[in-house]
């Protein structure tokens, strides 16, 4: 007999979905469950949405009002998939309500934001989530048992980046995402979150940083009327300023000793979703790009003069990677992630076992942020600090 989890969405846009998705395919994805998700309510203040939510993903409910669905007796589990700037009182009403959370990245936009989601949940006793989907790529999971195996050696350096094109357009819309008080930070809380919370996985803590920051498009277009998120403006229209930052960079060190380099961009022309890591030791490296998804570049150090890379390819033989596509290289793709993350902290839940990345691991990377904003104003290399404490 499978536990029945119910589920609730709050914000139905494309991360909404990707998330109420998962759920529908979890019984065909993964029969040795030991639970079954339900479907119980999604909130969402466009109606469309809500009739979305019932008739095509067969939510047992919609409703307009967040909270009703966070404090509803029938719902077990809350998926935070709105706005950055709603992240925070979503998570504090749904501890208090007693529900497990999972809150897509960033869970606050702002690292004391970030804390204090933490701090709720911890309080309340109540299990979590963050949304760092990329740590779920299987071959990104074999990568992290080839480095744990000493398959490379002893690790010298890390080398991450996330560029992307998604604000690269000066004519894109002056919304929420680029405003301190409503997004938070830029690249650091949208991407480089991701940049970070791989290197964690695979090489371990970073101790201390260094960087910088740009705004590269400083004036946006202003929205008007019921325009789309990603919707553009004209040359003539009324422009506002930019608030946080299109491109960050950082040095750092690693508790281990390795040292590191990280870029990010959201307004970098070419790169159009390059998440990507270098992980270099010893006796050998590895390379990873989410543009490539489904190929981990593989050295080993050998006396052999023709060595070089070796692409090893996707398949059914690294983690749940069958669980989609049978035999070798047959490729998997971005949604599939999140139904591998979703899967895993649900089944954490039935079984009561430990999960990650939870909001601990979510307060490990804004640590590093902090430590990173804090370089921006010093000028100078900054101490990784516990935000938590601890």
């Amino acid at each position: 007999m499978k536990k029945p989890l119910g589920v609730a969405v709050l914000g139905l846009g494309w991360m909404g979905q990707v998330h109420s998705r998962a759920m529908l395919r979890m019984p065909s994805l993964f029969p040795e469950r030991s639970f079954d998700p339900v479907l119980v309510v999604c909130a969402d203040t466009e109606q469309e949405r809500r009739d979305r939510a019932v008739n095509d993903f067969g939510f047992q409910r919609a409703v307009s009002d967040w909270r009703e669905a966070v404090e509803a007796d029938d719902v077990d589990i809350v998926w935070v998939t709105a706005p950055n700037m709603l992240h925070v009182p979503m998570i504090e009403a749904a501890a208090a309500a007693g529900k497990a959370v999972f809150s897509e990245k960033p869970i606050g936009g702002k690292p004391e934001q970030t804390l204090t989601a933490f701090k709720a949940a911890e309080k309340a006793g109540v299990r979590t989530a963050v949304g760092y989907n990329y740590l779920w790529a299987p071959l990104v999971l074999h990568a992290r048992e080839l480095i744990a195996s000493g398959a490379l050696g002893e690790i010298t350096h890390y080398r991450g980046r996330f560029l992307s094109m998604y604000g690269s357009d000066e004519m894109g819309l002056l919304t929420w995402r680029f405003i301190l008080d409503q997004g938070g930070y830029g690249a650091t809380s949208d991407i480089l979150s991701h940049s970070i919370s791989l290197a964690q996985f695979l090489v371990g803590e970073i101790t201390e940083v260094v960087g910088m920051r740009n705004t590269t498009i400083p004036q946006r277009p202003l929205p008007t009327g019921a325009a789309s998120h990603y919707g553009r403006g004209k040359p003539e229209d009324p422009k506002g300023d930019v608030e946080n930052e299109d491109f960050a960079s950082m040095l750092c060190s690693f508790k281990s000793g390795a040292t590191g380099t990280f870029e990010s961009s959201r307004t970098m022309v070419g790169p159009e979703s390059q998440n990507a890591f270098e992980v270099y030791g010893t006796k050998g490296a590895l390379s990873w790009n989410l543009e490539k998804m489904n190929e981990l570049q593989y050295y080993r150090l050998t006396e052999d003069p023709n060595s070089g890379y070796t692409t090893i390819y996707g398949g059914d033989r690294f983690p749940f990677h069958g669980a989609f596509a049978p035999g070798q290289a047959n490729p998997i793709g971005l949604e599939d992630l999140m139904a591998i993350e979703d899967y895993s902290f649900l089944e954490a839940i039935a079984s009561d076992s430990p999960f990650s990345p939870s909001f601990r691991e979510a307060v490990d990377v804004v640590s590093v942020q902090q430590a990173l904003i804090n370089s921006w104003e010093s000028r100078a290399w900054e101490p990784v600090v516990d935000l938590a404490g601890k």
